[in-house]
């Protein structure tokens, strides 16, 4: 037998054997990031309402963190109670690391999106156009409009979702920005004030 051609048989069968999982994760995919639009649009509702302190400084101090969005609040709270412990500074500074991995650390599935998003459009565009045109070689001119349809329209799904993503990843990554930078503020003063 010609190993060429019992090679392309395998090479085509493992292809047209990825179609199913393709679809199935553009699937799933796209109904998690649905909700997690519901989500994103939640915490862009509740960062609309903060009322930002006049002075972030003195609000900091005074560990007054209302005009702060959630992870700020839930860090100061917990910066407050580490601050009494016997070698404060370590645990604040462990403690800040720990808060500034996690915020960075829940933005991966985005960051994967971006990228997987598009990847898993373009498998489901090529694998379909392979089947499509072995059909067309068989003159079955049905089967080669249905996998057509099923190219195009994964297309458009991978890339729809990766810039989805891109765009929930850009502002969500200031955010992450803008609170790291709070509190590290935040351990910067009270902590001189402790040594002075």
């Amino acid at each position: 037998m010609n190993i060429v051609a019992l090679l392309a048989s395998f090479i085509y069968l493992v292809s047209s054997s990825l179609l199913l999982p393709v679809l199935l994760l553009l699937s799933l995919i796209t109904v998690w990031l649905l909700t997690y639009s519901g989500q994103f649009f939640g915490l862009w509702l509740a960062r609309r309402r903060l009322s930002t302190p006049a002075n972030a400084i003195e609000s900091l101090t005074a560990l007054h963190f209302n005009g702060f969005s959630a992870p700020v609040r839930a860090f100061g709270q917990a910066f407050d109670q580490v601050r009494q412990t016997p070698g404060a500074e370590i645990a604040v500074l462990n403690l800040l690391r720990d808060t500034e991995h996690g915020m960075w650390r829940s933005l991966d599935r985005l960051k994967m999106l971006i990228r997987i998003g598009p990847g898993l459009g373009l498998m489901g565009t090529l694998i379909p156009l392979g089947t499509g045109l072995a059909a067309l070689g068989q003159g079955d001119l049905t089967r080669l409009s249905g996998d057509l349809v099923i190219a195009f329209t994964t297309t458009v799904v991978g890339m729809a979702l990766g810039l989805l993503s891109y765009f929930f990843f850009t502002i969500q990554r200031r955010w992450v920005e803008e609170d790291v930078k709070n509190m590290e503020l935040l351990c910067e003063v009270a902590m001189r004030e402790e040594r002075s």
